[in-house]
């Protein structure tokens, strides 16, 4: 019967979702309700009371909140301004240049934010206008936003990655390690796809590089040495194993914060903005971890995750099998819910299947992470569309913008293909 009970749990979630339910009250009201049918008000109450403490409490989480920090410093101070000046000096020569500028800088951009809207924002105002300008068509260079933006998540200090470690138990800092990797082949990837169209349609992409502001190589290094020096000192820290990751955001933030004051560009309006957002965003967070937090003990009680691995088990599928379902139910899941929520619903059940077949949990996380931010530019929810809308809706229509990111989605699918079936792409600098 608690089996059953697990069932329609989920069924329930799955219609509270589709009724546009907040994620995090979705699963707090399918938790409290099971666990209520299952053994009595009391017992939910008391079962669920200590929960949204246990988690909140945990020591690494508060990593969450010093990377936002140091991101929305760094982004409020314009410290990360010059990084698109500085990829044109490098990348302007070849076709599509401006457009696989704007890519490695959003690369360079990630390292610092960690979160792939921040990335899609701060290059989106910067990048769009002179791309148009330079010939690019519209749809196209709004679309090559949107999808550099997904970068923002797969390099280090990824948030996403941050709350998958909490969940998962694994080494944050492993999982980092894997992310450099797959968000560097993300970034040739879609550099790549630039320069086919660049080659099969110049009306789209225009093979002759042009650039607004032609700087100097020193000039570049001149205007990206604050963010340079702020990711030598964090990751350098990091994974040379001087700090943990905990200690790396706050550093980080101290370190941008410091930065500010010195070159003066930190006052206290753009302070209270930077702070402002942190609280804003960290708490949507946490809420929605507290919800599935909850949401975990009440598949936990009803015997269901226990349930799906047995099933699993007697299937006995391959692990192509296996990888292909995983992969359908995320980039289905990625149509219409944020990443978040996606992830925080569905780890309940897989991570027991993923460490049945022996699964790498760090491959798998980043693996995921990727899948997640391919759901950031499908319709019709893809929420860097939206914010490239938001910051150059000048340029092209929400349909325009869809139309431009297609190419990118599937350059996303290889990498997703080449991560399956070679792990070891994700994992060398792991050393797993």
């Amino acid at each position: 019967m608690s089996v059953e009970i697990g069932f329609y749990g989920i069924a329930a979630l799955l219609v509270l979702l589709a009724l546009r339910v907040p994620v995090a009250l979705s699963m707090i009201v399918v938790s409290l309700v099971g666990i209520t049918v299952m053994f009595g008000w009391s017992t939910a109450i008391g079962m669920l009371s200590s929960t949204p403490y246990e988690f909140i409490a945990k020591w690494t989480l508060s990593a969450v909140p010093m990377f936002l920090l140091m991101g929305f410093v760094c982004f409020h101070t314009g410290l990360t301004s010059g990084l698109f000046n500085a990829a044109k000096v490098v990348f302007r020569w070849l076709p599509g240049g401006v457009a696989i500028s704007s890519i490695f800088a959003s690369s360079g951009f990630a390292a610092v934010s960690g979160s792939s809207v921040a990335c899609a924002a701060a290059m989106g105002r910067i990048a769009i206008p002179e791309m148009v300008k330079g010939g690019y068509k519209p749809s196209f260079a709004c679309g090559t936003i949107a999808a550099g933006g997904t970068i923002g998540a797969l390099i280090p200090p990824s948030i996403l990655m941050i709350v998958y470690g909490v969940f998962a138990q694994v080494s944050i800092t492993q999982v980092f390690l894997g992310g450099i990797s797959i968000g560097l082949l993300t970034a040739i990837s879609y550099s790549i796809v630039i320069l086919v169209v660049s080659w099969l349609r110049p009306d789209i992409v225009p093979r002759k590089a042009t650039d607004a502001r032609n700087i100097s190589a020193k000039q570049a290094l001149i205007e990206i040495w604050p963010v340079m020096a702020l990711g030598l000192l964090v990751f350098g820290g990091l994974f040379s194993g001087f700090f943990t990751a905990t200690e790396a955001g706050a550093v980080g933030a101290a370190g941008a914060i410091l930065i500010g004051l010195i070159l003066r560009r930190l006052d206290r309006k753009a302070m209270k903005a930077a702070l402002l957002e942190t609280l804003s965003t960290t708490s949507a967070l946490l809420i929605i971890g507290v919800g599935a937090s909850m949401f975990t003990l009440f598949l936990s009680l009803s015997g269901l995750a226990g349930y799906i691995t047995g099933a699993v088990t007697g299937w006995e599928p391959s692990y192509l099998q296996l990888m292909l379902v995983v992969v359908l139910i995320y980039l289905f899941l990625g149509l219409f819910m944020e990443p978040f929520g996606a992830m925080l619903v569905t780890l309940p059940v897989l991570l027991p299947v993923f460490e049945l077949y022996d699964v790498s949990l760090i491959w798998f996380g980043v693996l995921l992470v990727k899948l997640l931010e391919i759901g950031m530019i499908t319709p019709p929810v893809g929420m860097n569309i939206f914010v490239i809308k938001g910051v150059a809706g000048q340029y092209a229509s929400l349909v325009d913008i869809f139309k431009g990111v297609t190419t990118f989605l599937i350059a996303d699918i290889v990498v997703v293909a080449l991560v399956i079936f070679f792990p070891e792409i994700v994992l060398f600098l792991t050393g797993s």
